[in-house]
């Protein structure tokens, strides 16, 4: 571990933000207030885009209001996406439930994320649109901390929790 301690946001710096996220319409989805603060790797993709950008700079202690729009939040919204999947494909034991996240693979080998969206008597429709796709991201921020990332969280990209590497 580096002894650096960086008094500004940059690229292989921890950060601990405390974040509300609202929409458009002023609903809340999700918030770190009242927990622990997120803590992400920056300049690793480890948070939307626009988000990484606007807190590039900053330091401890500052709080500001940032929205960010699809194309540098979960980008925009395919509908044309989801797709209808019979309940024969998925496994005996499965009980699928609107909201519940499956994993698949493409016919290219990559691993991509459906959101059930509908439970039918003899299908399921999934989504592979992130659900906050085509969504202008509305956050409320307060940097916590800084400090450098070690070695081991530059080589997996992300920070890791006390007491180390816990995947």
């Amino acid at each position: 571990m580096t002894n650096s301690n960086p008094k500004t946001i940059g690229d292989g710096v921890v950060v601990a933000i405390h974040y509300t996220l609202k929409l458009d319409d002023g609903s809340e989805v999700d918030s770190s207030r009242g927990g622990d603060p997120l803590l992400y790797l920056h300049g690793q993709g480890n948070i939307v885009p626009g988000l990484e950008h606007e807190l590039t700079g900053r330091g401890p202690g500052e709080r500001f209001e940032v929205s960010v729009s699809p194309d540098e939040g979960y980008g925009a919204r395919f509908p044309d996406a989801v797709q209808r999947v019979s309940k024969t494909q998925l496994p005996d034991d499965f009980e699928p439930e609107v909201g519940m996240q499956l994993s698949a693979e493409t016919a290219q080998g990559q691993f991509i994320t459906l959101h059930i969206v509908e439970v039918g008597e003899d299908d399921i429709a999934v989504d592979p649109n992130h659900p906050l796709a085509g969504e202008t991201l509305n956050f409320s921020i307060e940097v916590v901390s800084l400090r450098a990332a070690t070695k081991d969280e530059m080589e997996h990209g992300h920070p890791h929790g006390p007491g180390g590497h816990h995947h």
